[in-house]
């Protein structure tokens, strides 16, 4: 494989899928001796992003203001300056200054410009942007059928399946927390309570009011739980958490519930829980933290839609329930309890086999304009 100059962008490098996927490929590029760069706003990551050999240009392109197209030159130059021969865009407003910016350049000096659709995002012009890349990346196959049903000129085009992965080296059945590691809901846990945890950051789609229901309904059943909801609101979701804090106070489940905020020891809280949820209320492209759970041998229960169902249906198919039928969930709760589950399909979603099949699509590119 030659050694092509890859340059991504991305709004930011905070914590989240799209961000760790960017480290991600940043890392397996320079570790092959390929020239990485990375335009974003900055963030967390930054600092890893460059530890690991990748060239960190901050420039925030990802606000969603025509005032992001004053930074078309700033990129263009960038692109020439680095002798770029593969832009890899991760989200929709990046895009858009990117697409200017790579139009400008004579055809024959453009590199190749390549997208992943990391979402199943609103259906209208400025989301169209993701499809006049030359070539396209799916996380999921649910994400590529929304593609093609909801923009057919991408018949045309070629459109790659590269589900995330994640390192398994990392989340492994055998996984345990140090001994010294504080269980955040150990002043709550009595003896031989079933942890119950849904992961995912506090929005009204994320499943944390079916969760409280949940707990509701098992607890009317009687049986022995504490549920851990893990995760923070967006400063714009207050309103919404304090209904959940509501809701809680109004079932009376203020000892059966514990909201225990963004995490940074997430495999430690998943390994540690009895049963994990993805409850998300519409389909999410990817089921990541269903996988991470499974991964750890936890059982999951998710709703049978989008990403999650294709992650459940290889490795864990009894997990899944009717989307959006809570009595459902609790039924499957109840029976998991009861009857213990270990989980036995290996890992299919690898971050190997992502990385190599992405590069492999760089490759690919490549070789058609030779």
């Amino acid at each position: 494989m030659s050694s092509p100059r890859v340059l991504q962008v991305l709004p930011a490098l905070e914590m989240g899928g799209v961000e760790k996927g960017t480290l991600e490929i940043g890392r397996a590029l320079v570790e092959r001796g390929f020239h990485s760069c990375v335009i974003s706003a900055g963030g967390q990551l930054a600092k890893p992003l460059e530890q690991q050999g990748s060239r960190h240009f901050k420039i925030d392109a990802g606000k969603k203001s025509l005032l992001s197209l004053r930074h078309v030159h700033s990129i263009r130059e960038i692109i020439i300056k680095e002798k770029i021969n593969i832009i890899h865009v991760r989200s929709r407003m990046p895009a858009w200054v990117v697409f200017i910016a790579w139009k400008t350049l004579p055809e024959k000096e453009r590199p190749v410009l390549i997208s992943t659709v990391h979402g199943p995002y609103s259906v209208n012009f400025y989301s169209a942007i993701m499809m006049k890349a030359e070539y396209i990346i799916a996380i999921s196959h649910f994400i590529h059928d929304y593609i093609l049903s909801n923009y057919p000129e991408t018949k045309k085009k070629p459109i790659t399946i590269i589900p995330r992965g994640i390192d398994s080296s990392v989340y492994y059945p055998a996984f345990k927390p140090q001994a010294d590691w504080h269980c955040p809901w150990q002043d709550k846990l009595e003896a031989n309570k079933t942890i119950l945890t849904l992961p995912g950051r506090i929005t009204h789609w994320k499943g944390q009011m079916d969760f409280i229901e949940l707990i509701n309904i098992l607890k009317s059943r009687g049986l022995n739980i504490i549920g851990i909801i893990a995760g923070a609101p967006h400063k714009k979701r207050k309103k919404f958490h304090q209904s959940l804090l509501d809701k809680v106070r109004d079932y009376g489940l203020e000892d059966d519930i514990r909201f225990i905020g963004q995490r940074n020891d997430m495999r430690e809280v998943m390994s540690a829980s009895d049963i994990i949820f993805s409850l998300a209320k519409i389909p999410e492209a990817f089921g990541r933290t269903a996988l991470e759970g499974l991964c750890l041998g936890v059982p999951v229960v998710a709703y049978d839609h989008g990403g999650a169902s294709e992650v459940l249906g290889v490795m864990f198919p009894e997990g899944l329930v009717t989307a959006n039928d809570v009595n459902s969930v609790a039924d499957k709760t109840q029976s998991l309890i009861t009857n213990k589950k270990t989980i036995v399909n290996q890992n299919p979603f690898t971050l190997d086999r992502m990385l190599n099949e992405t590069l492999a699509v760089y490759q690919s590119a490549l070789d058609q304009q030779d």
